[in-house]
């Protein structure tokens, strides 16, 4: 069974089977499409949604988030596609033993971009306890939410 709750701009679908919390921002600069990959993909790395978990289908998470069905079957595609789930015609959509892995290394050319940008702040002036103290306060607020 789908939970649906909606506001003018944000769209949240909890599904029985992993209580799944996608929030769609449907004034966002960002695609849909990137938002519903971002959302499974956080959910994953969150332990959310564990290793086998069955995803909504294409109709329901379409039905529920207000958002075109071809939509989702792109990102669910673009989702099956990184190896991130599984999908099987006519049984849905798993998600893939190795998921959190591959998400998770996907990032890591980011930190390399982040240890450039540090040393950046750091030439020009920015102390290393102010560098270490903005990483820290935005690890702490993705620990909140």
């Amino acid at each position: 069974m789908i939970y649906y709750n909606c506001t003018s701009t944000h769209s949240t679908v909890v599904f029985s089977e992993g209580v799944l919390v996608l929030i769609i921002d449907k004034l966002s600069k960002k695609s849909i499409h990137d938002q519903i990959v971002e959302g499974v993909e956080r959910e994953i790395l969150a332990g959310v949604l564990p290793v086998g978990a069955k995803l909504p289908s294409v109709r329901e998470l379409s039905a529920h988030l207000g958002v075109n069905p071809n939509t989702v079957q792109k990102a669910l595609s673009a989702l099956d596609g990184a190896g991130v789930i599984v999908s099987t015609h006519g049984r849905g959509s798993f998600v893939a033993e190795d998921a959190a892995e591959k998400i998770r290394r996907r990032f890591m050319p980011e930190l390399e971009d982040l240890k450039k940008l540090t040393a950046r702040l750091v030439m020009a002036g920015v102390s290393a306890e102010d560098v270490i103290n903005a990483v820290t306060d935005a690890i702490n607020e993705m620990e909140v939410r």
